[in-house]
């Protein structure tokens, strides 16, 4: 098993920004790939960020590049997703989430947190 609890959500206006942590315990921390994700009202949970369990390879949505920046701290067990220059449709609950490899289905990250509320305003 391994426990992720998401921190450092909140509300925020345009253009600024904010880091997210996901602190993992459990299982051996750099075994898995960690994944950011996240789910808007009324909409279904989306990939957002992914980094390999080395730290080496990165995977963006679209939606997201050149704006916000998956890593990794190994000595703290913790990601981060840091984001620049928010918009208001980045307004969602954040998850952080860990799986064998970096995928970008839901379905393939077995371990989950409970997410963290990002609240951008215009």
């Amino acid at each position: 098993q391994v426990q992720l609890v998401e921190s450092g959500g909140g509300l925020v206006q345009a253009g600024g920004s904010l880091r997210l942590s996901c602190a993992a315990s459990g299982r051996t921390f750099t075994r898995y790939a960690m994944g950011w994700f996240r789910q808007a009202p009324g909409k279904e949970r989306e990939f957002v960020a992914a980094v390999s369990w080395s730290g080496g390879s990165t995977s963006y949505a679209d939606s997201v590049k050149g704006r916000f920046t998956i890593s990794r701290d190994y000595a703290k067990n913790t990601v981060y997703l840091q984001m620049n220059s928010l918009k208001p449709k980045d307004t969602a609950v954040y998850y952080c989430a860990a799986a064998p490899a970096i995928y970008t289905y839901t379905s393939q990250y077995p371990y989950w947190g409970q997410g963290t509320q990002v609240t951008v305003s215009s």
